[in-house]
């Protein structure tokens, strides 16, 4: 279960990071990627009706964060992520953790820009 202090939320963040963060885009999810001022990584996610009903929404959520919790050792603190789901698929599993490796990459690109 993914802690609470790592929950993303507050519509305004959404919206702030969705807008100017950057995009991870795979098969069947779009991460949105940005620093924060939080001291933990947090993560936000947006499941469309065209993924399924209620339930369903719901269940691919429930996933989805079980996915993500055994990877926030690995995110840099003040992370903040906005995972967008395309399609329902059975198992994220493969596809959050080369999304998460990309992300590290892409934001550790543009930490270096910003620090020259």
């Amino acid at each position: 279960m993914l802690p609470k202090s790592n929950r993303l939320r507050a519509g305004a963040d959404f919206n702030r990071i969705t807008k100017s963060g950057v995009r991870i885009n795979s098969q069947n999810l779009v991460i949105y990627a940005a620093t924060g001022d939080g001291d933990q990584p947090q993560i936000g996610f947006i499941v469309n009706r065209s993924v399924g009903g209620s339930v369903t929404r719901h269940l691919v959520t429930r996933k989805l964060r079980h996915n993500f919790v055994s990877h926030l050792s690995s995110l840099p603190n003040k992370t903040m992520l906005v995972v967008r789901v395309l399609k329902q698929q059975s198992d994220y599993t493969a596809e959050v953790v080369a999304a998460i490796e990309k992300t590290i990459v892409k934001l550790g690109a543009i930490t270096q820009k910003a620090n020259l």
